[in-house]
This record gives structure tokens, sequence and C-alpha cells, in this order.
């Protein structure tokens, strides 16, 4: 490209990504594909949040409790018994390790020399400069830049939390030891799952969330998944407060104020999950004229560029959705914009969303109450899992399905499903809802039998039929 620059050490670049996470290499290997000579800086461990210390580990060790719940849980079916327990806690916590360091190393540090146009920079902490970044004392120039440096966990403003055990996702997924007795703080997507991860291993638990667990479901399925909670022996304090927290012999104190109630709970330590801080603050950004949200999150428009036209930015670090797979993707349409002249435009309407808690939670498009501000007409089926045949055969109806169409033209507006299949269930309803599929239409398709995701079919039905009065594959 005629527009490339010369780096400190005479290469030249057409694009500068700093990040190598999930999305700094799918910007990477994008614009690399796209023909631009790419130096990618490692701003943070290579691999980044997701293999590190995010998706892999987590759903690692939360398969491994699932291992513990189905054993406990076999006496659903009459004449079996079964039980399990944690044995050895730290041989878990090592095999999880050799997994992420086996992913990082296959996934990430042996792809870098497949792409002879991306030179890697590993050299500390890099800054945004006119022209480059700068990287200790060498600059690097090109003439655009991708930002995908991600976050990190975040604590509240609670008097005394500086001063008291506290454990982030990172840290628990890391613990050398099981403790008693932990509080978690918050009840979204990581507080959700890695409480109910850590309580099947046999720590006892409470939630404290200010709203309700899983705050962007469904009230419906908040509410279902919470008393699923409950019958696992989690305690719930949900539509709660809290504004100081101690630490003494016994362990660590929060004060609370729940259903106008002061309580003090007490557990060996505070499990952090309220929300995650973009890595901002070190890049210089201000100096470059980029613009920060309150959060500190890069500001982007549809094309994924910056309030300065030379810096785009992708992943956790912008005020974008906070998915890896949606970090992946920004990034590539940022590289495509950035090298290629494209112009690729940001679309979510049909992006998944999924919560491995167990039975898992899964949606896309839009709830009821944002189709209703959205000024829809809205009508909405509710199906329970007791009416999935599937569900029914596996001695296992905690769950719900619930669907939103525009009454006008029974077009689906989206829908979410809390089941044990929930996850893979839900990309059938995105693929509904990406080619403008009708309610109708969708109960009319022939799903395989028994599966979860029949129950989509059935709750299409719903719409306008009672499904209770339907022989098993009618419809």
């Amino acid at each position: 490209m005629d527009d490339c620059c010369a780096s400190g050490d005479g290469r030249r670049y057409d694009l500068v990504v700093v990040g190598a996470g999930s999305a700094g290499f799918s910007a990477a290997i994008t614009a690399a594909g796209n023909g631009a000579k790419v130096a990618l800086i490692g701003h943070g461990a290579i691999g980044g949040t997701c293999v590190n210390v995010g998706c892999v580990p987590s759903k690692a060790m939360i398969r491994a409790a699932e291992a513990i719940h189905g054993a406990k849980s076999a006496s659903r079916f009459p004449g079996i018994a079964g039980d399990a327990r944690v044995e050895n806690w730290a041989q878990l916590v090592t095999s999880k390790d050799e997994l992420v360091s086996g992913l990082q190393q296959k996934k990430y540090a042996d792809l870098l020399p497949e792409y002879e146009n991306v030179d890697y920079f590993d050299e500390g902490p890099a800054r945004v400069v006119e022209g480059g970044v700068q990287i200790g004392e060498r600059k690097i120039h090109a003439p655009k830049i991708i930002i995908a440096t991600g976050g990190r966990p975040s604590l509240p403003p609670i008097k005394g939390i500086d001063e008291v055990s506290t454990l982030d996702s990172t840290q628990l997924l890391d613990l050398k030891i099981l403790p008693k007795s932990l509080i978690f703080i918050g009840g979204g997507y990581i507080g959700s799952e890695l409480a109910l991860m850590i309580a099947r291993m046999g720590v006892e638990v409470t939630i404290i969330c200010r709203s309700r667990l899983l705050p962007g479901a469904e009230p419906e399925i908040s509410d279902a998944l919470t008393e699923s909670f409950r019958a696992e022996g989690i305690i719930m304090y949900c539509g709660s407060t809290y504004d100081a927290c101690r630490q003494d012999t016994s362990g660590v104190t929060i004060c609370i104020e729940h259903e106008g109630e002061r309580l003090e709970l007490t557990a060996e330590s505070l499990a952090v999950m309220t929300g995650r801080t973009p890595n901002t603050e070190a890049l210089g950004l201000e100096d470059v004229g980029v613009t920060l949200d309150k959060r500190g999150a890069i500001v982007v428009g549809d094309n994924m560029q910056t309030s300065n036209p030379k810096i785009y930015a992708a992943g956790d670090v912008t005020n974008r959705d906070q998915f890896v797979y949606m970090a992946a993707y920004g990034a590539k349409l940022a590289a495509k914009n950035a090298v290629a002249m494209g112009s690729e435009s940001y679309d979510n309407s049909a992006m998944p969303w999924v919560v491995f808690t167990d039975p898992q939670v899964a949606g896309v498009g839009l709830s009821e109450a944002d189709a209703r501000e959205a000024g829809f007409d809205v009508k909405t089926s509710l199906v329970p899992l007791d009416q999935v045949p599937r569900a029914l055969a596996a001695r296992n109806t905690r769950g719900l399905i619930k669907l939103v169409a525009d009454r006008k033209t029974d077009k689906l507006l989206g829908g979410q499903i809390m089941a044990p299949e929930g996850s893979d269930s839900i990309q059938t309803l995105v693929m509904a809802l990406k080619f403008g599929m009708t309610a109708k239409a969708l109960g009319e398709t022939i799903f395989p039998y028994l599966t979860t995701v029949e129950g989509l079919k059935l709750a299409a039905q719903t719409f306008d039929k009672d499904v209770t009065k339907l022989s098993c594959c009618a419809g």
C-alpha cells in the first residue's frame, strides 16, 4: 500500500494492532489476508481474556461441576443412585491450567509463524502516539491503528472493600485451596456461572444482586433460574443494596439492605463479579483525540472507527457487546475498513448470547420489554419445559422458552430459552431471526424428536394453539 510507513527497524507496516487476544488476532489475520503488513503488539498475555482467564478455564470448571451434579442428581431416575465430590481440587485446577496453556500455544502462539505478513512485538506497555504506537524506546509507524486491549475485573465502590479479602473471576478460577464459604456480589453472566460452579464443588454460596439474577434476561427466566439456584442450596438476596464491608477472624462481613432490613453476611471471602473495566488508561488515547465513555470504553461507530479516523477499536475495550465472538467479528470489520477501504457495518440484530449456568440461559433479538420500547405491538408465548418431551424423558423439566413476535406481521422479534441444552438450541432461533421468519413458519417447520430445540416449535405454536392438547410430534 502506498501510504504505509517504516518502523524504527525499517519494516513497513500498513496497520498496527494493539492487543493479542481474540479481537487482536482476528484483526491481524484479517488484515494480513487482505495483503496488509501488520504489527501485532502483545498488550497483555497472548490469547487475551477468553483463552487465559475467561471462556476456556471457566467452562472447563463448569463442566467439572456439572459432572458432580449429574452424579448426585442421578436419583431422579427410579432405581439409580449416584454420588460425586471434589477429591483433589489442586489436581482439577492443574488440569484446567494445562488445557489453557495448550490452547494458548496451539491457537495463538503457534499460529504467528503461519502469517508472514504479521510481526509480533511483546516488549512492554504500548502507547498510541501520532503516526503509530510507542513501545518503550521503539516507535512502530503505521497509517492505521486498531485497539483491542480488552478489559479486566473491577471493584465496586463499597466502603472497606480495599481492605478485605476479595476474589475476582480470574482469582476464583485459580484458587489453590477450595474455600468453605463465599459471598458473590453481582448476579450477571459471570457471577451466575461461577457461583453455581463453585457451589457444586461443595462451597457454601450466597449471592447478592442489586436487581435480580441475570437482569438482562426475561423476568420469567430470571425468576426460574433464581428458584433453581435456591433448590441447589444457594442463598439468594435479590433487590439488595450493599454499602460497607470489613474483615476479622471470623471472615469477611458485608452489610446489606434487603427488603427493608439491615443484615450482616459473613463468609471466608467476597467474590466480586460486578463488572469489567476497559484497558484504556495507559494508552494515551485522549492525547490523540479518541473519545471514551464514562466507563473509560472507546466509543466506536458502526464501522468500528473511533473519533480519530485513523484509529479503530474492537472487543471489550469498546462500548460494544462484551462477547468474545462479537469481539472477533468487530475486529474483522475494523480490519477490512482500516486497510481494505471497506464499508462493513456492525450488526448485532441476530446476535446470540449464552449464560453457562445449569440450566443454560440463552437469547437472541429483542426481549418483550425492548420490543415494546421499540414501538412494536407485541405478542408473546411462554412454554415451560415440562411441555417438551425431551425434558420429560430426561427427568429434568427445569426451564422455559419465551418467544416475542410482532402482532401485526407475526414476524419473530426475539426469544430466550432456559434449558440444559439452551446454548445449542438458541442458534435455530438466530437463523429464524436472521432470515425474517414468522412465528407461524417456525411452528410449521419440521424439528427432530426428542430434542430440546423442538421446544422452539412448541413455543411458536403456542401463539395460537394450546400445546398441552397436542400429541407427541403433532403439528
